[in-house]
């Protein structure tokens, strides 16, 4: 029989899925502004999803897979030496400034994690302080 999920375990596995998230808003950001030669190239930004764990009666985050999202721009640039035969080329699908917004959203909620653990560590050692 598998054991309850502790506090440590739910903050921990949140730690580890806001990690995961960016990640991959580092990747988007990277790769924002990026061109290629055919729309299937083109890159598209990357978004965890994530599936809720129940373990007893505790309930946490796992990162069920990786999706990719939005649609790249076509954009006419004839002296670009990837533009295909018409001219065109593809710009990534990653809006800078909603990755930003990801990045403060990711931090604060990994910050929050942070709190939680360290608050449940601080607990648990008055916990034991009473006990001697």
């Amino acid at each position: 029989m598998a054991r309850d999920l502790t506090i440590f375990d739910i903050s921990g596995r949140a730690m580890a899925a806001q990690r995961v998230r960016m990640n991959a808003i580092a990747s988007n950001l990277a790769n924002a502004g990026s061109i290629a030669g055919k729309e299937a190239d083109a890159y598209r930004a990357l978004r965890p999803v994530f599936a809720t764990h129940y373990q007893g009666q505790a309930a946490t985050v796992d990162v069920a897979s990786m999706a990719r999202t939005g649609s790249p721009e076509k954009k006419l640039d004839p002296d670009h030496p990837l533009a295909d035969a018409t001219g065109h080329v593809w710009q990534a699908a990653v809006d800078p400034n909603q990755e930003m917004v990801e990045m403060v959203e990711t931090a604060r909620a990994y910050a929050n994690n942070v709190e939680v653990l360290a608050t449940a560590r601080s607990l648990a050692m008055d916990t034991l302080r009473i006990g001697k």
